[in-house]
């Protein structure tokens, strides 16, 4: 059950309006987590362009979908594993490679290490030693590659804290 109310334009802040109608014009909804951030334009605002700019990430998509998987099964946000599930078979992710990435790892050795990598970010950050670091480069990893996983992690942490406090479920499917 919601605990915070999603907004459409007509009842949202100025420049939250101004967003969501950009949103809408260009999908055709805002989602419903996307409307309950609705309530703090700074939030929306900073969430959108991190969302846009870690689309630029070098990271490839599917490694993406399973260090995001890897994240919010930490993080324990229902709506956001439903996203991430989907989006990672729409790139091509199997079973196996969803059930490994919820569980922070893979079957690839390289993968494996870079979702251990983001789990620790989230989890341990402060642990992260200049052999960790190396061990990463080992594996073909370059600095950006480590940069950008700090910012996808950080990205899977705004909205699956989000999602958790604002009490945002996945909408339940008909039998």
């Amino acid at each position: 059950m919601p605990r915070l109310t999603a907004l459409g334009p007509d009842n949202a802040p100025s420049t939250s309006r101004t967003l969501l109608a950009e949103i809408i014009d260009r999908h055709g909804d805002a989602g419903p987590m996307v409307r309950t951030m609705a309530h703090s334009p700074a939030l929306l605002q900073g969430y959108l362009e991190l969302s846009r700019a870690v689309k630029r990430a070098a990271i490839p998509r599917p490694l993406s979908e399973k260090i995001s998987l890897a994240v919010q099964e930490w993080l324990g946000c229902a709506l956001c594993l439903e996203a991430h599930t989907a989006a990672g078979r729409s790139v091509g992710l199997t079973e196996t490679d969803i059930s490994l990435a919820r569980e922070g790892t893979a079957t690839d050795a390289r993968d494996a290490a870079l979702i251990h990598y983001a789990v620790r970010i989230l989890t341990e950050p402060d642990t992260i030693s200049d052999a960790d670091v190396d061990e990463l480069r080992r594996h073909g990893w370059s600095d950006r590659v480590l940069a950008d996983v700090i910012g996808l992690v950080a990205l899977n942490q705004l909205t699956g804290a989000f999602n958790l406090v604002a009490g945002l479920e996945p909408v339940a499917s008909s039998p």
